[in-house]
């Protein structure tokens, strides 16, 4: 079973909720934060990435950029203003992209679950990266950014968000990259119908949010509070979820010439003529001197689940006996590009210099995620970008 909590969430006023909405803190370099900042002194980033109102120069670790991070949330509370709900509430936050729409439901959820497996995984975190988002929440003393969850869809939820969401919504921010964000806070009768409805639920994913999942465990260890022993999230049906790919660029041939590496991917692989996404799983395009080509994956085997991904047929099949790159969480010579970006940037950053080859990637399937979770497998980094992301500052989780 799912444990669902209704919380009493910290949140702008209706009016505030646009200019106070920002992107998550790991998806944009500070440079990228602080441009989107720029003249919106009520911007969430100036929370969540505190740095861009300190000197360039300033390490984003360092002690000063988590006191700003405090400061600024404290004037942030009385300029949007923020308010405390009156009552535990659980929301309905539905996310529209174009064509597409996903409707979650947001609350606190169980870390006691988390710790014991029963909400799964399927990445590795950093020790840095949890040491930066914990020490974070302590300082604030709240959980900033939303958890994105996936669980199998629930036929009893679909029915209480569809009850919610004939009403008027709490929010309704259009943010300035097209994606629609709309909240509902539920009635407690709905509320309670779906903390009854998760308890039916057998098990809960992470789509996105390792970090922040295991971060909010950490700050538990250290507080040892009641309400520190639930963290913020949003889970989605994973028949409404979309998945974008994850690509991969990396700088250098590893002293191989184009024509030597292009070479050698033809004795590994069958290469042809193609676009610059791929058609279906076991294909990969590749950007090299200019020109896209297929490379055909199929006729690799990669054994269980983990190796079949085609991350993981690149990976042990091209990146790491051609291209050295033995591994991508640390190699400084591969970096990663969400799909969100699309394939332009891919062949901008070898035509411009950055890369000597990209590689476009065809999505992981939800189910295919959900099936290693199942067997405590660990996903090779990078392997999903999940599509559209939730909106920081519009629910706060205090602790």
């Amino acid at each position: 079973m799912a444990t669902l909590y209704p919380f009493r969430a910290l949140r702008p006023m209706p009016a505030a909720a646009g200019r106070v909405a920002a992107v998550p803190y790991d998806v944009v370099t500070t440079d990228e934060a602080r441009a989107l900042a720029a003249g919106n002194p009520l911007s969430f980033l100036h929370v969540s990435r505190a740095e861009i109102d300190l000197p360039p120069s300033t390490d984003p670790h360092a002690d000063a950029v988590y006191e700003q991070a405090r400061q600024n949330f404290e004037r942030l509370r009385t300029a949007a203003p923020l308010v405390v709900e009156e009552r535990p509430t659980v929301y309905v936050y539905r996310l529209r992209m174009g064509g597409h729409q996903q409707t979650g439901i947001a609350a606190c959820y169980s870390l006691d679950e988390y710790n014991g497996d029963r909400i799964k995984k399927h990445e590795r975190t950093r020790r840095d990266k949890e040491d930066d988002r914990t020490r974070h929440m302590l300082t604030l003393r709240a959980q900033t950014g939303p958890v994105f969850l996936t669980y199998r869809a629930s036929a009893d939820v679909d029915a209480v968000a569809a009850r919610v969401t004939a009403a008027a919504p709490l929010f309704d921010v259009a943010a300035p990259d097209g994606v629609q964000h709309t909240i509902w806070a539920a009635p407690d009768a709905d509320g309670q119908a779906l903390v009854a409805a998760f308890g039916r639920i057998p098990a809960l994913y992470i789509a996105d949010g390792h970090h922040r999942a295991a971060s909010a465990a950490r700050a538990h260890q250290q507080l040892g509070e009641e309400a520190s022993e639930r963290f913020l999230a949003v889970a989605f049906p994973h028949d409404q979820m979309q998945v974008l790919p994850y690509n991969r660029i990396v700088r250098d041939l590893a002293g191989l010439t184009p024509e030597a590496f292009l070479a050698e991917v033809r004795r590994r692989f069958t290469v042809k003529d193609g676009p610059a996404t791929p058609a279906r799983k076991g294909e990969v395009a590749m950007y090299l001197g200019g020109r896209w080509q297929t490379i055909v994956l199929s006729g690799a085997s990669g054994g269980d689940a983990i190796g079949t991904l085609d991350v993981s047929l690149l990976q042990d099949g091209l990146l790491e006996p051609v291209l050295k790159v033995a591994d991508p969480r640390t190699d400084k010579r591969i970096d990663f590009v969400g799909g969100i970006r699309g394939t332009g940037e891919l062949a901008q950053a070898v035509d411009g210099g950055r890369a000597a080859v990209a590689f476009s990637m065809y999505p992981v399937g939800v189910g295919e995620l959900m099936a290693i979770a199942d067997q405590g497998g660990i996903m090779p980094p990078k392997s999903t970008w999940f599509e559209p992301k939730l909106r920081d500052g519009l629910l706060i989780h205090l602790i």
